[in-house]
Order: C-alpha cells, then structure tokens, then sequence
C-alpha cells in the first residue's frame, strides 16, 4: 500500500475487498489512512491483474447500470508486486501500489496533547525505512515535553452522514460556538483525554483563550444543534458534493465498525456444459459480446488479450449466436433489480444436475452417497473438490448497511470520480460441500408452518424493520414485505450455521474460514440446497479437509453433533423463548452468539433469518419442527 510515494503498509486482496476498501479508514501501527479511489490506483504497466469471470461481470454491469453508473469491462485485483517489500530503494511502492492518505489529518501529541492538523507545519512525517513500512509515523516537532520528538497519533473524531460523506471534526469552531478565536490570534489547540473509552471523556480547549468545550456535546440530539451542516466532502475522491448535502452530520470515532460497509457480489466459476456450446457461452458473457455481430468486430475482439478466448471458437458459429442472442432480446441485458439470486440460479442449476459435470481447473463436483439414517432429511449430498469465487467491490455506504433487497434504501458511494472501465475484485480458491434438503420434506413443512405463530411474528418484525429503516428516508409506494426471504430460507439458513459451527468444533476449521451459500426456493421453484465452502486466500481452503467431511462415517457424525447441539444453549430459556414482538424488529429467534451466530465474514445475511426452533423441538409447538423425529429424538 502506498501513500505520497511512500510505501506505508501492506494489506491482503481480501481486506481491501470487504474490511478496509475504497473510501475505508485502514489503521496502521502508529496513524490510519484512507483508501483513496480507482483513479488513483497505479499498477506500473504491469498486467495479469485481470479477474475473469463473465457472470459476475455481467451482473456487475447490471447493478451499476441501475445506479446509473457506466459499464465496466474490466474485474481487476489489487496491485502487487512481488518482491516489493526486498526493494532497498523503495522505488516500487512508487509504480505499484493501492494509494492512501492520512486520515484524519488532525493529529495529537502523545506527550503535550496538542491537537493540529497535518498541514500546520507542527508535525513531522518519518518513513526512512523503506522495508520496515510499519515503522512510518508523525512525529511532534518542538515538543516541549520531551527532548526527543514524541509521536503524534490521529485524533479519532470524524464527521460522516447518511448520505456517506466523511469530513474531519471541526475542532476549532466547534470549541468557539461557531466563531474565531476571541483572543484574535491564530488558535492552539489542545485534547486532553481523561481515559475510557467513552467520548464524553474527552476535553477541547483553546489555549490562547482557555475556552473549554466536552466531545460530549457533539453526540446525539444535542449534537445536531452544536455541529456545522454536513459539507458533502468525499475524500477518498478528493471531492465534495457539487450541489451540497442536506443530511445532518454525525459525530463518528475512528475505527467505529459503522464507517464503512461495503457493497458486493460475488460468483462461483462454473464449467461450460458441452451440450449448450456457443449459446451458454454468448450468455455468459453478453455484455461484452452483444455488439460482436459481423467478422470486422470478431476480430478486432479477439485481438484483445481480455477476449483472446474468442480464438478457440469458430467466427462464424459464435457470430450466429450473438445474432441469435438478439433476436431474443435485443440490445443490453438488464433487469429492474440485481440481487444475489441472479448469481445462484446457474449455480443451483449446476450443483443440483442429474448428470455431474465434467472437472475444470476451477471446479469439480463429486457425489456420494447420503448415509442411510440421514435420507429423511437429505437427498443428495455432493462434495465440491475444487471452486473457485470471484467477488466485486460495486461500492459502500456508511452508518448503514445496505440492504440488498432495496438498493435505494441507503446511499451508495462511488468509488470513482470520473468514468472507469474496471472496478475492484478478488478470487479465491477452496473446496465445499453441497446438501440438497429432501424436496417433498420441506414443502410440507412450509405448509405447517407459513401461518404458525412463531413464523408469523418472524414476518411482523421484518416488516418493522424496513418501515423503520426506511422512516425519514424516501417517500413513495414502499411495500414492507419485500425482500422476505420466506420460510425455506430461514430453515435451510439456520441449518447451515448449526453444521458450520459443528464443523469448526468437530474438525478444527475457523468458522471464520468457511462460507456459506443459500439456495432457496419457493412453489414454483422449490430450490432446498446449502454450500459450505472455505473462502479464505491461503491453504487452509485447499487442503481437503472440508471434502472429507461429505463422506459417510463423517457426515452422520456432523449431522448428528449439529442438531444434538441445537437443542440446549448457554443462554436458555431466554434463548429458546426468544421471539421479536412489536415493538422489537430484531430478525431472529431461537438464536444468539452462543447456539448459532457465527462471523460476519462466513453468514450471507449478517446473523439474520435464524431460528433453531424450526429445526428442533425446543418449544411448545413440535408442529414446526422440520428435523424428523428420528434425527431430534
């Protein structure tokens, strides 16, 4: 990572895709930086960096299209170098690298507590090492305290809004009420921090004219009325709103979990089935072949090292499906909403089929036999041998989450400033398993239980939580069940973490290091299946251990330990009474840190649309289980 020219720290693939992306606050050893956005990305002529996957692509586009953002045609991982941290001169920090800078820039001295900013000339920056990065601070000069400079940390307060601006902290008008200095003099100012976590132990004062102000009075109610209009400023694109913000601005502590959150999709690299040929292939990739229509476009196409996969396919053939393609539907591709089920369905598709498809380097799908005591609840068990995940980063929001089913709930930040033709991305590779829940069992389960009391109280409280979420917001026609995610999802997601979580105990894997993917269905298409597979970047995701576990004298074991498990937590009875009722718009029951949240970084809904009471006989109503008798005992 690279910041002024200056190698400053380092940060794998994964971090800058879903902890620390573009327009997040990275905390280094001794300040933080911000990631700055796609325009200032360097890669030094170097190529290869290419993520190729066309049904993420695809879906990518049709996401930006509906927020009215340009086409991309480009996935592309982060910069890197090998070799860069050996290089004595630092000269590759200054060709390849993902560009940062300080933020925020008001810094405080560990020694004095004087509190300025980067551009006041008090501090000074230190980064003489070029292959310890890590060591590279602000430094306090003339400190009075001490006679070696003192290091100087970043303060910690921001600004941001719902609208996802970030500003720094006013700190000099916020001490005056607005207004200069009385003294008519250049201001001092000092942070004294009283110790605690909490904000209102944080004092700011003048030091010329002694006025004295508590972080306290930024925060909440109060705060609103003490606190400048938010300016609309985007720092991670050196820009601010053109025609200003209306949001009110937020106190926001540095390194807070809610100053950023991204916003991604994501897609397993499937095998091209040879019955389909060409036409899977022209569907696959349609944004970028729609306009290939004669033998001129074919080749200036396939002269593209990107496209260079066109040469394995005859011209003519692949141009009659493109013409083909558009008799269908002519022009782009779209749809009026992008979700994650876009992805799934050929996923379902290949992972449920009759007929296994033929191993590619990037997936291999194997089946074995479901043990005989589990064919009550499964029908089909399949190991996935190798996968691989390709991922894009579409944007963030901050304060708030987004929510996928509703896109327009919470603002979406670019992550560029001028029109660019790729965005962020990243692949990993791992191994899985593939449950496919027996159809028939299911679908007479949702019969008992879609007007049950416990699932009807489900449903309630989700319609509270978006109504509340959306109060304030957007005006319009606004329908508070959409998004549901019906009563399949919340069994097949519930048990998915139950074996997750036996999974890490049983056989050793951090949870953290597994995944999760739902496929669930309805009437008209009764889809019962779950993916666990490892999503990590290093070994651990390859090394067989998660394949092994399909195999019948592990996975009755697993099974078993999971639903066994269900059955009593730490945390009962308050766990296993626990049902959201007005005015409660939590989205779980039967459910908690203790018996089946996992991180956030394995569960696809954030610990949401879980209930072991559908799963075993916790409650007073056996009706609603889905687990057989001879499973739950």
């Amino acid at each position: 990572m690279s910041g002024a020219y200056r190698r400053v720290g380092a940060a794998r693939p994964s971090h800058l895709m879903y902890t620390g992306g573009i327009g997040s606050l990275v905390d280094l050893p001794n300040f933080s930086v911000l990631v700055k956005g796609l325009e200032s990305w360097t890669y030094g002529g170097v190529h290869g960096y290419d993520v190729d996957e066309p049904r993420l692509r695809a879906a990518v586009n049709r996401a930006l299209q509906l927020y009215g953002s340009d086409r991309i045609t480009e996935l592309r991982s982060a910069p890197w170098m090998e070799g860069a941290d050996q290089d004595p001169k630092g000269q590759a920090a200054q060709q390849i690298g993902a560009p940062v800078m300080p933020f925020p820039q008001w810094l405080r001295c560990t020694a004095c507590n004087e509190l300025g900013s980067i551009g006041s000339d008090v501090f000074r920056f230190i980064n003489s090492v070029p292959r310890a990065p890590h060591e590279a601070r602000f430094t306090h000069k003339g400190c009075g305290k001490r006679k070696k400079e003192p290091l100087a940390v970043a303060a910690r307060f921001l600004l941001a809004c719902t609208a996802g601006h970030l500003d720094e902290f006013p700190y000099v008008a916020f001490v005056h009420h607005g207004g200069p200095c009385p003294k008519g003099v250049v201001p001092r100012m000092k942070m004294f921090d009283h110790g605690g976590n909490q904000a209102a132990r944080v004092t700011i004062s003048c030091t010329p004219c002694g006025t004295r102000r508590n972080i306290q009075e930024a925060q909440g109610a109060q705060g609103a009325q003490n606190l400048p209009a938010c300016r609309g400023r985007h720092p991670h694109l050196d820009s601010f709103d053109d025609e200003g913000c209306g949001q009110a601005a937020m106190l926001l502590v540095s390194g807070a979990s809610n100053q950023w959150f991204p916003i991604t999709l994501s897609a397993l690299a499937l095998p091209q089935t040879g019955d389909e040929g060409l036409a899977k292939l022209v569907e696959a990739r349609w944004d970028e072949l729609q306009g290939m229509t004669d033998q001129a476009s074919y080749k200036l196409l396939s002269n593209i090292p990107v496209f260079s996969y066109l040469k394995d396919h005859d011209a003519t053939a692949l141009i009659a499906a493109v013409h083909a393609r558009n008799a269908v539907q002519e022009g782009t591709a779209t749809s009026d909403k992008v979700s994650q089920e876009d992805l799934l369905t050929p996923e379902w598709e290949t992972l449920s089929a009759a007929k296994l498809p033929n191993p590619t380097n990037d997936f291999a799908l194997a089946h074995v036999p479901v043990p005989p005591s589990l064919t009550c609840l499964f029908s089909h068990v399949r190991q996935v041998e190798r996968l691989r995940e390709a991922r894009a980063l579409i944007g963030f929001t901050r304060l708030d989450a987004p929510d996928p089913e509703d896109p327009d709930l919470v603002t979406r930040v670019k992550l560029s400033r001028t029109s660019q033709k790729w965005i962020p991305a990243s692949e990993v590779r791992g191994e899985g398993i593939f449950l496919r829940l027996d159809e028939e069992l299911v679908a007479d389960w949702v019969t008992r239980v879609e007007d049950s009391a416990q699932m009807i109280a489900h449903l309630e409280s989700y319609k509270r939580f978006r109504t509340n979420r959306r109060s304030d917001r957007l005006t319009g026609a606004f329908d508070p069940e959409r998004g549901w995610p019906g009563e399949r999802y919340i069994a097949l997601h519930t048990l998915s973490h139950l074996l997750i979580r036996a999974i890490a105990l049983d056989c050793g894997y951090s949870s953290a290091s597994l995944a999760e993917r739902i496929y669930a269905g309805n009437e008209d298409d009764p889809r019962t299946g779950i993916l666990i597979y490892t999503a990590v970047p290093d070994s651990e995701g390859t090394l067989g251990g998660l394949v092994t576990l399909a195999e019948e004298e592990h996975f009755e074991r697993i099974v078993r330990s999971a639903l066994a498990g269900a059955r009593h937590c730490s945390s009962d009875p308050l766990c296993a009474e626990r049902l959201p009722q007005s005015p409660a718009d939590f989205l779980h029951g039967a459910a908690c840190h203790v018996c089946l949240f996992v991180s956030e970084t394995t569960c696809e809904r954030g610990n949401r649309f879980l209930d072991r009471s559908f799963l075993v006989p916790i409650g007073n109503d056996p009706s609603i289980v889905l687990s057989p008798k001879e499973l739950t005992g």
